[in-house]
């Protein structure tokens, strides 16, 4: 009898714990718009994450005149490799560069000659260029570098600086220039990487003679 008593009692306790489905509240539906509220959520933390990307890891460049010309033309936009991840700067890179000089308007587009402890000759009569006593064979220019803009020849590129020029070579503001010479490697905002949007095709000296070439995007070689 006792045995009965007790699994009666502990039916009793068990029912008792288990909840009433007629008292268990209804799942409330979401305020209007949640969704929408969602979607907007995730958009602007994507937009974030890219932004942060593009702050630490990437940047955006405009390149303004001809000095590139023909490897990048007035009003194209550069991504590049930001200097928090870009550090070992080799000859052949093209860099951009914030420099002090008052006749220049914000960063420049340059390609690195020679870095530190090297040193640069130029021939100005022939356009042939030196480093470290080697010819240095540039299929990249657009023409010999015949422009002397006044700094003395052969020049060694202090340490932790960079010797640059543009690849119009007789259209081009940079290191052979007294107001720019060698550039310190702080300067380096960073490497370009590849066209993103190309500018409107020029010529040498920076005048408009056609549309955007968008077969052009691609890698900065």
């Amino acid at each position: 009898m006792g045995d009965l008593w007790s699994m009666e009692q502990e039916d009793k306790n068990l029912h008792a714990q288990q909840p009433d489905e007629a008292q268990t509240p209804a799942k409330q539906p979401e305020p209007k718009g949640y969704e929408a509220y969602l979607s907007l959520f995730d958009l602007v933390r994507m937009l974030a994450v890219i932004t942060l990307m593009f702050v630490f890891f990437f940047r955006v460049n405009g390149v303004s005149g001809s000095s590139m010309y023909p490897t990048f033309v007035d009003t194209d936009w550069l991504v590049l490799q930001s200097n928090f991840l870009y550090k070992d700067v080799k000859r052949g890179d093209i860099v951009v560069l914030s420099v002090d000089a008052p006749e220049l308007n914000g960063p420049i587009v340059k390609r690195v000659i020679a870095t530190g402890g090297q040193t640069v000759d130029i021939d100005f009569e022939t356009g042939t260029l030196y480093v470290d006593g080697k010819i240095q064979v540039e299929s990249y220019i657009f023409e010999p570098t015949y422009l002397n803009e006044g700094l003395s020849f052969p020049l060694t590129v202090p340490e932790n600086s960079l010797f640059v020029m543009g690849d119009n070579r007789n259209h081009s503001l940079d290191s052979r220039s007294v107001s720019i010479g060698c550039v310190g490697t702080d300067r380096v905002l960073g490497k370009a990487l590849f066209i993103l949007i190309p500018g409107r095709q020029t010529n040498e000296t920076g005048a408009v003679t056609g549309k955007r070439d968008f077969s052009r995007i691609g890698a900065a070689s």
